[in-house]
This record gives structure tokens, sequence and C-alpha cells, in this order.
């Protein structure tokens, strides 16, 4: 019996076929798993108890949320650089030097 090396392709192709297939058998299910019958409501949503002035709320929430938490993590970005620029500034000084200095030093 000899054994065949399947291709990239070949096991692309099953990784594909496979993700596929639990989705077609998961879609279905998780659909029903936490269904409630207002889930499933034909009336607007103008109609339920949802108003846009109160969508529009959440949505600016959620905007505001996202902006203050991308503020924070360019501040801490910008702590840890300015934390590393005498180290980068002294490195960068030391190889001018020797670059200046000449041969004669750089025996």
């Amino acid at each position: 019996m000899s054994y065949q090396a399947h291709s990239p392709a070949e096991w692309a192709q099953m990784v594909s076929l496979a993700v596929t297939a639990y989705g077609a058998v998961s879609v279905p299910y998780f659909l029903a798993v936490d269904a409630d019958l207002k889930d499933f409501d034909p009336r607007p949503a103008l109609a339920r108890s949802e108003s846009p002035l109160w969508q529009a709320a959440v949505n600016t929430g959620h905007d505001v949320n996202r902006a203050i938490g991308t503020g924070q993590r360019v501040i801490k970005h910008c702590v840890k650089r300015s934390a590393a620029a005498p180290r980068e500034a002294g490195v960068s000084l030391a190889a001018l030097l020797l670059l200046l200095s000449g041969p004669e030093v750089t025996r």
C-alpha cells in the first residue's frame, strides 16, 4: 500500500467543505435554540417598543465608548514610545559618533 500526499489545494478544499457543512447544520440550530416568539414578530420595528430616538442614543453610546477605548490605546502607545525615545536617541548618537570618528578608532 503506497501513501499519496495531498496537495495544499486539496487540504483547502476539504477545510472549506467542512466549514460549509458545519455552517449549514448550525444555522437552523442557532436560529431555534434561543428563539422567542417576539424574535419572529412580523410587525415593523417602529410598532414595537423600540424607538428610533432610543436606538440613536444607544448607537451614540457605543460610538463614545469606542472613541474612549481608541484614545486610551493611543495614549498608551505614545507613552511607551516616549519612554523609549531617550534610549533610541543614545544608540543613534553612539552610532553616529563611531561613524564620524574615523577608521583608527574602530580598529
